[in-house]
Parts: structure tokens; C-alpha cells; sequence
């Protein structure tokens, strides 16, 4: 005859949150803001390749933090889910809103009913246009979201860093001065983060329809010299 032991839901939901802030905290943090004419995200991330900064759709980009391999999997999912919304009613249709909820219910159904919660936690940007506004959506490990007002940050130490960067923060200012207040905060007041090891992706207008672009390592070294 089996055995079967009993654990009160108080308890198993705790150990379920420890498990996955342990993996979080594992993950260097990711500070994501809106400047004056866009969004800008900013990843410590010494990997050419394993990128935590991403494209969803035509004005809304991905951020994630903690086991890669999770958080790339939901990447991919969001980019399927936009791209069937788009295809079905319209691009305009496809916000950010929406897919923050998306990613919710799966990643709450995960803590709560999976094998084990996914060790993650993710931000959503949208780009404003003339019918959506600017928006930064972080969504916790159990499926919680936060509409985050000016600035975003995750990561197991995104406590000091958020305090930092908010020391230094001030609406409109340009991508140049966001970048340099950014870096500064993720690095700490001991350290500075090599060019190399940054990664940056940015949402803004350029006059044509997709508004996310990768920064190249020569022109982050100039927006944080200017």
C-alpha cells in the first residue's frame, strides 16, 4: 500500500515561491525605462548569443530573467500568440496589455499547478502610439502583473538597483543620460559594467513599422561617452 504524506497548501505554496526566488535571484537584474522618446532596456549580459532582450512584435518588446531556457520558451510563445492575433483581427489589435495577461494565467497556472513554477520572472514593453500609451508590464513568477509607472526592474537584486536608478530619475530625460543611469544602477556604486557585457534594446519611432532595435556595442559606447 502506498503512502501518501500530507502538506498544508500554506506551506506547499511557500516552498513553491522559495524554490522559484531562489532561481530569480540567480539572474543578473534588468532595468527597462521609458526616456523621452521611447523605451530602453538594459541587460547585464556577458553572452553574445543567449539574448534576454527580444522582439515581440511591431511595438512591444521581452524581457526576461532567471533559467533561460523558460523564459525563451515563453519568449516564443508570445511571439506566436501576437502573431495569431495580428493575423486574425489586426495588428492594432495585438497590446501589450493583452499578452502581459497571457503570460499570467500560464505562469500562474504553472505555480500553482505544475510540476514546478517556472523560475522566472518577465516584462512586457509597449511603444505608445495615437491609441495606446507607453506601457511596462513585469509579471512574477506566480502570475502576478504590475503596471510599472516610469521604470521596471527585475532580477534577484532588483530591490537595490530600482533604488538606485530611482535616486537618478526624471521624466523625459534623453536616451543618452536614461543609458548612462541605468548602467550605473545595475553596476553598483563599487563596480562598472564593461560596454561588452551590456545589452541594450530600445522601442522607439524611426518611421517605419517595427519600432525595436538591438544596440550595437559602438553606439552604447557613445550614448554612455555623450
Amino acid at each position: 500500500m502506498s503512502n501518501y504524506f500530507y502538506v498544508a497548501p500554506e506551506q506547499l505554496i511557500k516552498d513553491r515561491a522559495t524554490f522559484a526566488q531562489k532561481g530569480i535571484a540567480r539572474g543578473r537584474s534588468i532595468l527597462a525605462s521609458i526616456y523621452d522618446t521611447g523605451v530602453v532596456m538594459v541587460a547585464e549580459n556577458p553572452s553574445a548569443s543567449l539574448n534576454k532582450i527580444s522582439e515581440i512584435y511591431d511595438r512591444i518588446a521581452f524581457a526576461g530573467v532567471g533559467k533561460y531556457n523558460e523564459f525563451d520558451r515563453l519568449r516564443e510563445a508570445g511571439i506566436r500568440w501576437a502573431d495569431s492575433t495580428g493575423f486574425t483581427y489586426s495588428r492594432d489589435d495585438v497590446a501589450a496589455r493583452s499578452l502581459a495577461n497571457y503570460y499570467a494565467q500560464h505562469m500562474g497556472d504553472m505555480f500553482s499547478e505544475g510540476p514546478k513554477p517556472l523560475e522566472v520572472e518577465i516584462l512586457v514593453a509597449q511603444l505608445g502610439n495615437r491609441f495606446r500609451e507607453t506601457k511596462l508590464y513585469r509579471i512574477a513568477y506566480e502570475g502576478t502583473i504590475s503596471d510599472e509607472e516610469h521604470f521596471a526592474v527585475l532580477g534577484g537584486d532588483a530591490e537595490a538597483v530600482k533604488a538606485r536608478f530611482a535616486a537618478t530619475f526624471a521624466e523625459n530625460m534623453n536616451l543618452s543620460t536614461t543609458l548612462k543611469n541605468a548602467a550605473a544602477a545595475l553596476a553598483g556604486p563599487e563596480r562598472t559594467i564593461p560596454v561588452a557585457d551590456l545589452e541594450v534594446g530600445i522601442l522607439e519611432d524611426r518611421g517605419v513599422r517595427r519600432t525595436f532595435l538591438r544596440l550595437p556595442d559602438s553606439e552604447v559606447s557613445g550614448l554612455l561617452a555623450g
